[in-house]
């Protein structure tokens, strides 16, 4: 797709997770607001965005208080403020165990920038967004193979423990050659604070990223590294 391309009206999911490009995000929506969205998405094939939450709740809650200003006036509800920058999101399984419950499991594509959002009815936000460039394939060099590497050993290791492609935190293809990818997987698997995972996230520099990755690796004392 085009890095000019504009999506308008783009339904938008606010989170307290960051979805990577080629990442898998399992979700259980029971709120009135996504169950319709959710499900014309699905029917449509049509994607939505994740955008992580800076400020409130993935459950809608009402504001604790009337001295609570967050909200717009006149809204019941507390504020909701998210990252401007976020990523698509497809659907690739869905069930209805229950009325009233949907749970898909999706993967994330491209990453979008919002230009303008606006909330509906029952809280829904929509936003009109920019795709942003995919990243360019970047040979891993020499002295950030370990981190490819190691990946590679964990997902050998989880496969000979039995557990099966599609139940891994990302989607196939592996491409263990590329920067991007690998510095996306890794920010998956690790316990980082949201923020850092956000600015990990929407970084254009895909090189720059893995060195920043390889560098919390090796602070962490992750083994098979070193300063």
């Amino acid at each position: 797709m085009s890095e000019s391309l504009l999506l308008q009206s783009l339904p938008l999911f606010p989170l307290g997770t960051v979805l990577h490009p080629n990442g898998v995000l399992p979700l259980r929506i029971f709120e009135v607001r996504y169950l319709d969205m959710i499900g014309k998405c699905h029917k449509n094939g049509t994607p939505f965005g994740v955008v992580a939450l800076t400020h409130g709740s993935e459950v809608r809650q009402l504001k604790k208080s009337a001295e609570d200003t967050s909200a717009p006036s006149g809204d019941a509800f507390a504020h909701e403020v998210f990252n401007d920058v976020g990523t698509l999101a497809t659907i690739t399984s869905l069930s209805r165990p229950q009325a009233g419950l949907i749970i898909v499991q999706c993967l994330g594509s491209q990453r979008i920038r919002i230009i303008k959002r606006e909330k509906l009815k029952y809280g829904l936000w929509v936003g009109d967004v920019d795709l942003l460039s995919p990243d360019t394939p970047v040979n891993i060099p020499k002295d950030l193979q370990v981190t490819a590497d190691s990946l590679g050993q964990i997902i050998q290791s989880l496969q000979a423990k039995g557990i099966q492609s599609e139940q891994l935190p990302f989607g196939k293809p592996y491409r263990l050659d590329e920067c991007g990818w690998v510095a996306n997987r890794w920010c998956e698997l690790l316990q980082l604070p949201l923020e850092l995972k956000q600015r990990l996230m929407a970084l254009e520099n895909p090189l720059v990223r893995l060195e920043l990755v390889h560098d919390i690796l090796v602070k962490a004392g992750i083994s098979g590294l070193e300063s």
